[in-house]
């Protein structure tokens, strides 16, 4: 019983991330309720799957360690600009080929990884963040094109549900504090039903069970900028689970070696390759459930093993999916604004450092963040290029982390760099 208690306190530690990016990406392409459900139902489901995976340790793959997967906030909104342009079988093409080139990769990303310090990553994140907003901004207002958009009910319930958030995030402390964002989507839902802003027919109208089907949106479609964009969110994501892995080692007391790297990222690989068939998400390892792991000092696997069965489970009852998706979207806009927030000051927090390091890290921010941003805000910018070349330009987030990528290469990596160095050291002592 106390072991299904702690596990219980894990899933509701990541359960609002869970379901906050299917609810999203399906709101802003237009889903209708039941294939809303089926895609929450879905995404449940395969966290726990994915969570399992990986601390199932064997000799190809999973780390061993007591981790829970879910869907990352860095494939939200590159996510969203694929279904916008290419439609939703464009996102799960690229995410199929995305987990390929993880699986790919597991074996030598620690080699590859030169090319993606903070500066680069930090970039991507704070990129990402910062297109999402807009996103949030307008579902506080009620969802573009609403006909009650910016109405006082809708203004209302989006700032109440974020300044709810914003005090309970400030005056609660442990377990309450980490689950602050879901229980300010609980709280705004019982807000707006109180004035008659909940429909229920969602959850009426589901069934009590169902089985996943592959690819329900339809077969993939491969679109190469698409799938350049799931490889970069999978190569952030793929950075971030590093940090998670190293952070679970020192509370477990386990020295991290090369072999349970590749079988970590083997394992994120396979669950975003299930994701892809499935239409889910790309997954990633969840640092909230670290803090709950500092928090309670309990670092069996068992436990993690109990919320990777307990997400199973949900995801088989589309009836408990679908109480989800009766969340209003002013109340889902307000706590979009504290977690997409929170995106960009992970982003800030990982430049922060390196921009104080160097001026050159400075201007590798400046113009990544800048080409980004700007890409995103007049997207008909490089409208005259050729198609190959809009592959890179067509999408802020693409066009800001190539952007990085590149400058980072051309200030940190070019061997003349290291010798105009050397040259000016010289000159300096004479």
């Amino acid at each position: 019983m106390k072991n299904a208690a702690l596990g219980l306190q894990h899933l509701l530690a990541m359960y609002a991330g869970a379901i906050l990016v299917p609810l999203i990406v399906g709101d802003e392409l237009g889903l209708t309720s039941e294939q809303l459900t089926y895609l929450v139902a879905i995404d449940i489901l395969m966290c726990g799957v994915a969570t399992i995976l990986q601390v199932l340790q064997n000799r190809f793959f999973g780390i061993g360690l007591p981790v829970v997967l879910g869907c990352t906030f860095t494939a939200v909104g590159p996510m969203i600009a694929i279904g916008s342009r290419y439609g939703v079988t464009a996102i799960y093409g690229a995410i199929l080929v995305s987990g390929l080139f993880v699986i790919a990769v597991s074996g030598i990303f620690g080699k590859l990884v030169k090319f993606f310090p903070p500066v680069v990553t930090g970039s991507v994140v704070t990129i990402i963040g910062i297109t999402l907003i807009p996103v949030a901004i307008n579902n506080m207002g009620g969802g573009q094109g609403a006909s009650d958009f910016g109405s006082l009910a809708n203004i209302s319930l989006s700032f109440g549900t974020l300044l709810f958030i914003i005090i309970l995030y400030r005056f609660a402390k442990g377990f309450m504090k980490s689950i602050a964002i879901l229980i300010g989507l609980i709280v705004g839902t019982a807000a707006a039903g109180m004035i008659g802003l909940v429909d229920f027919q969602a959850v009426q109208e589901a069934s009590y069970l169902h089985l996943p089907q592959p690819f329900y949106f339809g077969a993939p479609t491969f679109e190469w900028s698409a799938i350049l964009t799931m490889i970069l969110v999978a190569i952030v994501s793929l950075v971030e689970s590093t940090g998670v892995y190293f952070a679970l080692g020192d509370i477990t007391e386990r020295n991290i070696k090369s072999d349970d790297l590749a079988n970590g990222y083997r394992a994120e690989g396979l669950a975003i390759l299930l994701g892809g068939i499935f239409n889910a998400f790309p997954y990633t390892a969840f640092s909230q459930n670290v803090g709950l792991i500092q928090m309670t000092g309990v670092k069996k696997k068992s436990i993690i093993l109990i919320t990777g069965g307990m997400l199973v489970t949900l995801g088989f009852i589309p009836k408990i999916a679908a109480l989800t998706t009766i969340i209003p979207t002013p109340v889902l806009g307000g706590a979009m604004i504290a977690m997409f927030g929170m995106v960009i000051s992970q982003g800030i927090k990982m430049l922060g450092p390196v921009i104080m390091k160097s001026s050159e890290n400075a201007m590798i921010v400046a113009c990544s963040v800048g080409m980004g941003l700007g890409v995103t805000v007049v997207p008909e910018l490089f409208a005259n290029f050729p198609e190959s070349i809009q592959i890179l330009t067509s999408n802020g987030i693409v066009a800001g982390s190539v952007t990085a990528i590149v400058l980072n290469i051309l200030f940190h990596m070019l061997p003349y760099r290291k010798e105009n160095k050397h040259i000016v050291l010289h000159e300096q002592k004479a």
